[in-house]
């Protein structure tokens, strides 16, 4: 048996016997590397969501995915970045929304000034807030081998804690057709 196929019984056997939860282990895909034009398979969590992106959205994921490679992270950083901006924005950066904004929350991540963030400009620049972001996630012990919402709400800190899992098959759809591009 492969290791990338081990790991996932292990994982999946292992959760589903100590949480009585089925969940696969998102680890074993973490440093794969996509096939140019094919989407990366994925041990997702829950039903998942899907939005048609326009051309804003989708040059937004790539600045996502181009701040990543910045940092020097892996693609799965990637996936897990889309897949909270997915939810926080549907990739929208967002200015102010007035009565309907959730206090002082900006841009792609609804990153907020008054926590500490950055300020207005810099947390509606993607790459920065894409690079902020990826900071508190790296603070994040074992990040790579969480669940996808885990990782997110850990930095985020949520009032939807599980939301972010909906997201994950299409940000990883999105990371395998631009990582290489």
């Amino acid at each position: 048996m492969n290791t990338m196929l081990r790991k996932s019984v292990l994982g999946i056997a292992g959760l589903a016997f100590t949480g009585g939860v089925f969940a696969g282990p998102i680890a074993a895909h973490a440093d794969a590397r996509p096939v140019e034009g094919k989407p990366v398979a994925v041990a997702v969590q829950g039903a998942q969501s899907k939005i048609d992106l326009n051309d804003e959205q989708l040059a937004n994921a790539k600045a996502i995915i181009a701040a990543t490679k910045k940092a020097g992270l892996p693609e799965r950083a990637a996936v897990i970045s889309i897949a909270t901006s997915l939810q926080e924005s549907k990739l929208e950066n967002l200015g102010h929304l007035g009565d309907k904004n959730d206090h002082d929350s900006l841009g792609l991540f609804q990153q907020r000034p008054s926590s500490g963030w950055g300020t207005p400009e810099q947390i509606t620049n993607p790459e920065y807030s894409t690079l902020a972001f990826e900071k508190g996630l790296k603070q994040v012990d074992g990040w790579q081998d969480m669940p996808l919402t885990e990782a997110a709400q850990t930095v985020q800190v949520s009032a939807y804690p599980d939301a972010y899992a909906q997201w994950e098959q299409q940000a990883a759809d999105i990371v395998a057709h631009n990582w290489n591009s």
